[in-house]
């Protein structure tokens, strides 16, 4: 029961790695408020957690909107008292080449990805300071260590997103609030299916593709993240600020 106690937000939390590092976190003990765009989603996390005893509930968020990160945050305060983790998994795939890539879409993925992330810690930050410290931990990618091609607005967003993580570590670290990232690499998700559909792939050829990246020659399951992401929450990484750890089954 590694977070036993403790408050935990965790954004994008209806599906994939947002949803198992939901769920994780009840299991070792902390209440979790699952901060989600889509109801629908967002409580089927809730009822998974509530059903296997834990405790949760859904809060609805847009990461772009400061009044809705504003809004989720007090209500979160006011249910549980405080605050103690947040989880920046919340994101957006455009993908593409410079040339092909939308003004709309570059607002989109910078809109969620980097300014989203940022708005929630501007949101939580006071509430961590004024119990002493807290955790955050951002999802970055692979995407922000290399180039890859037709995807320069999602890589770009998550290099901006691992310099984010390294900026607030160390504007907030007198705080004892603790800033990491995790990095995934190809993982089986809906999104990073929905992803590849969107672009027009053969699921199937794509996903062969994407797990012969790996020197594990497999994707890997969204539950593989949350262990990292728990690691990162909890005291076994009370010594570790602005740093990222790379799960991609040896693609870089």
């Amino acid at each position: 029961m590694r977070l036993a106690e403790k408050i935990s937000i965790v954004t994008g939390g209806g599906s994939g790695i947002g949803r198992a590092t939901c769920e994780r976190f009840a299991k070792e003990g902390s209440s979790v408020v699952v901060a989600e765009i889509n109801e629908v989603a967002g409580q089927e996390t809730v009822d998974l957690i509530t059903d296997a005893g834990g405790i949760s509930n859904f809060l609805p968020l847009d990461v772009t909107d400061i009044h809705s990160v504003k809004a989720m945050v007090e209500h979160t305060v006011n249910r549980y008292g405080t605050i103690d983790i947040l989880v920046n998994n919340a994101a957006a795939f455009p993908m593409g080449s410079v040339e092909d890539a939308t003004e709309d879409e570059w607002i989109h993925v910078m809109r969620t990805n980097v300014i989203g992330s940022a708005n929630c810690i501007k949101e939580v930050a006071p509430i961590f300071r004024k119990s002493g410290g807290g955790s955050i931990i951002n999802i970055a990618s692979v995407s922000g260590f290399m180039a890859e091609p037709e995807a320069v607005p999602y890589n770009a967003s998550k290099g901006a997103v691992m310099q984010l993580t390294r900026c607030t570590a160390m504007d907030l670290a007198d705080d004892h609030i603790r800033v990491n990232g995790v990095c995934p690499g190809q993982i089986d998700t809906a999104g990073a299916t929905q992803v590849i559909i969107d672009r027009g792939l053969d699921v199937v050829e794509a996903d062969k593709e994407r797990a012969a990246e790996a020197l594990m020659k497999r994707m890997g399951r969204p539950e593989e993240i949350a262990s990292v992401v728990l690691f990162l929450a909890s005291e076994d990484a009370s010594f570790m600020t602005g740093a990222h750890i790379v799960v991609d089954g040896g693609q870089l």
